[in-house]
């Protein structure tokens, strides 16, 4: 619904988002903060659930290691997890919520989520992503 992607828009500017761009059609935005260290953040109006979604890096090699760390980085992620796209080769960070009774604070916690654990791991992702 087109009302579902103009609330979705008027949560992230509140929360200081910049939409970079805008496919009405399929009610999807591409959004960033930069003071949060977020760019290109995917948010998608999929009724009846908002698909939120962060494109990490290109996974170089992938090896068991790389995806126990992942999981166990998971169990850090308030909101949301770190996954693999269906290519297998997409490493993003991903939540869904549903856009029936979406509020700001849901949407806000979400985004709060993915900022606390880039910050986190930034390091460490910046590394397995050269690797």
């Amino acid at each position: 619904m087109k009302n579902n992607l103009e609330k979705v828009k008027n949560y992230l500017l509140e929360l200081n988002y910049n939409i970079v761009s805008e496919d009405a059609a399929e009610e999807l935005v591409v959004v960033e903060n930069v003071e949060a260290g977020i760019s290109n953040l995917i948010i998608d109006c999929d009724d009846p659930i908002l698909v939120v979604e962060l494109h990490l890096f290109d996974l170089p090699k992938a090896d068991a290691n790389i995806y126990r760390r992942f999981l166990q980085m998971n169990r850090e992620i308030i909101h949301g997890a770190i996954s693999i796209d269906e290519t297998g080769e997409k490493v993003i960070l991903r939540d869904t919520l549903q856009i029936e009774n979406l509020d700001l604070n849901e949407l806000q916690g979400t985004l709060n989520s993915f900022e606390v654990f880039l910050s986190e791991n930034a390091n460490e992702l910046i590394s397995t992503a050269k690797n």
